[in-house]
């Protein structure tokens, strides 16, 4: 099957880094999402990456130009009608995903794949709200896209080997590195991983063995991290971190290595929930 032009859902920070990634590697991007001003919003800020680049002497400006001609914005689902490939980057909602790849079941040829960015959610579970559950599987892409260089390819539980091998072989044309998660589990590979690193933090600065700065210069030197726990929780955004950790609670047999610690319940309280509200674990102008 022969992919020219790949569908992007999602015109926020994963959004538009993908179609970044896409329209660099050479294809033809329609990133869609559900207002004109997000399509906008998202254009802009890849023109703006773009124009960093050329000032860092990391592309030229004509193909910066060639990258940006590449990508069309849209608020129509109807577009994706003649998309060979989609990846679907909106909000971290399981309703709204099977609700999104219902309708671009109707939407698009039988034969096209469809790949979710979600960080942690089933593919299995997306993939039932259409009728190819075989051409579904995840594509976990990292912030910021364009920088991040791997890409985790997840197996649903009816994903085809067919399947997993376009998304790999797409991935290397993409010039990120591939890897494969064999089996449907909460978190794959990375986040499963890094939540258990977030989780025991917050349990140190509660239990007032450290605080929060010191437990950032501590991993940040001692594991040689590029940024501590608390710095990163403050980046992705307090109350995500929460409803991963709520979701692995619940899917993960409710082990009590997942409950979620107190403090991050009342960091949210709070609407300290990080960079996005000038204040999480650390205050910004």
């Amino acid at each position: 099957m022969e992919i020219k032009k790949i569908g992007v859902l999602g015109a926020g920070t994963m959004g538009r880094g993908i179609a970044h990634v896409v329209a660099q590697a050479g294809f033809q991007v329609i990133m869609r999402d559900i207002e004109d001003r997000f399509v906008q919003g998202g254009l802009d800020a890849i023109d703006r990456f773009l124009t960093r680049s050329v000032e860092k002497q990391k592309v030229t400006q004509d193909e910066k130009k060639s990258i940006m001609d590449r990508i069309t914005g849209t608020v129509s689902m109807e577009e994706m009608g003649p998309v060979d490939f989609v990846i679907e980057a909106v909000l971290e909602d399981l309703e709204l995903k099977k609700g999104v790849f219902a309708e671009l079941d109707r939407l698009c040829r039988p034969e096209v794949i469809f790949t979710s960015n979600t960080s942690s959610m089933s593919i299995t579970e997306i993939a039932a709200a259409t009728g190819r559950p075989d051409r579904v599987a995840g594509m976990h892409f990292f912030n910021p896209a364009p920088l991040m260089r791997l890409v985790e390819v997840i197996r649903g539980f009816q994903t085809s080997d067919e399947t997993i091998e376009i998304v790999t072989d797409l991935t290397k044309r993409m010039k990120k590195e591939p890897v494969q998660v064999k089996k449907d589990s909460p978190g794959f590979i990375v986040n499963r991983v890094l939540m258990s690193h977030l989780i025991e933090a917050m349990r140190l600065v509660e239990e007032g063995v450290a605080s929060v700065e010191d437990v950032d210069k501590a991993v940040k030197l001692g594991l040689n991290y590029p940024m501590g726990p608390f710095e990163l929780m403050d980046l992705t955004g307090i109350d995500i971190v929460y409803h991963v950790t709520e979701y692995f609670y619940k899917e993960l047999n409710k082990e009590n290595k997942w409950v979620s610690p107190q403090l991050v319940k009342s960091m949210i309280r709070a609407n300290r929930l990080g960079r996005k509200t000038k204040a999480g674990w650390y205050e910004y102008e």
